[in-house]
């Protein structure tokens, strides 16, 4: 069995806009051996709409395509293409150029999607021959054109911790807001980069995960968008149902019944996706009304599976030099619901390397 580790990188191209690819498949057909050569391979993805489960949610599921697919659905549902979403109003993107206005994929609710569903840039996976490892990509075509996507999968033995770090990371004065860790003034990027080096980190992994006494906050990586994360992701925290309620519901036509028709729609839609959210889990059957009631009450961190840990992956890619594995427009974000008094946030970070 090899003692170091190996990275192999893949170019994907998705047939459809929402897709599973069996990377696991594509991996085999780089290295047939590759499964038996290692007892764990980490996955990462380069794109803010596209990523991995969790292996044991994906277990849960059987690794059952049509399953994962019904339930990324369902959220799919709660953040349909063409709503309100500041993020796809291409002439208040002030960052992007008049042509690039023109091409620009509107898709936010792909973003909205993959923070809501849970779905992550790095996964670690025990290796199984017999069992997929789906990336799922979604926001795989734009218009007829089909995009380009890449991943890295390091296979390797065995992870050692190598070094730990506590972070203090200042938030601002919304209650509701969120903090790109990429941001110079940040400076967590730098800082990173900086112990890489000194510890000689070829292969293995970062993880930022914020203590257990942090409340209303919670971790995504994606793409940090001015209009995505300071005015789509916080309506969604104020109410994940708004962008649902909107679609086929035109407003402006009876605007005394904006509050009531919102609710009419919102529950005649929340009853189909509880039904395939539990269908494609196999939870147990509840009451309906009972949790569609609880989508009104309860606060956004029960309804989206925000992460209270998020990893990033560390390869040399044969320079000799490690370096995170990021794609363009990937971010590590923090987010909170909630102010605190002292208005910083606590992050453990931990360097691994893998062997």
């Amino acid at each position: 069995m090899p003692t170091e580790p190996t990275d192999i990188r893949l170019t994907l191209q998705p047939e459809s806009r929402v897709e599973l690819i069996d990377v696991s498949e594509r991996v085999k057909e780089k290295d047939e051996a590759f499964f038996e050569s290692y007892r764990k391979s980490a996955y990462a993805s380069h794109h803010t709409t596209a990523g991995f489960f969790e292996q044991s949610f994906a277990r849960r599921l059987k690794h059952d395509p049509e399953a994962l697919e019904k339930y990324v659905g369902s959220f799919k549902k709660l953040f349909p293409p063409d709503a309100d979403y500041r993020h796809d109003q291409m002439e208040l993107r002030d960052e992007l150029s008049d042509a690039q206005k023109l091409v620009e994929p509107k898709n936010a609710d792909s973003h909205l999607t993959y923070i809501g569903a849970g779905l992550e840039n790095c996964v670690t996976y025990l290796n199984d021959r017999k069992a997929p490892v789906y990336f799922v990509d979604l926001d795989g075509t734009n218009g007829e054109m089909r995009r380009t996507r890449k991943t890295t999968v390091i296979g390797f033995n065995h992870e050692s911790i190598v070094e730990e770090q506590v972070l203090r990371i200042p938030m601002g004065s919304h209650p509701i807001g969120s903090v790109n860790l990429w941001d110079p003034k940040v400076g967590v990027l730098d800082l990173l980069e900086e112990h890489i080096a000194t510890l000689g980190l070829e292969k293995g992994r970062i993880s930022l995960s914020l203590s257990p006494d942090e409340k209303n906050t919670g971790l995504t990586v994606n793409e940090y968008e001015t209009l995505l994360m300071r005015h789509d992701l916080p309506e969604v925290l104020k109410n994940p149902l708004r962008f649902m309620a909107m679609r086929g519901v035109n407003m402006l036509r009876d605007p005394g019944a904006i509050k009531e028709k919102a609710k009419d729609y919102m529950k005649y839609d929340l009853v189909h996706v509880v039904n395939e959210f539990i269908e494609a889990t196999g939870l147990s059957e509840t009451k309906v009304e009972r949790i569609i009631d609880k989508f009104f009450q309860v606060p956004a961190n029960r309804f989206l599976r925000m992460k209270r840990k998020v990893d990033l992956i560390v390869s040399d890619e044969g320079s000799g030099k490690g370096r995170i594995v990021n794609g363009t427009y990937q971010s590590p974000i923090l987010v909170q619901w909630n102010r605190k008094d002292d208005r910083t946030r606590t992050l453990n970070v931990t360097f691994s390397r893998f062997e």
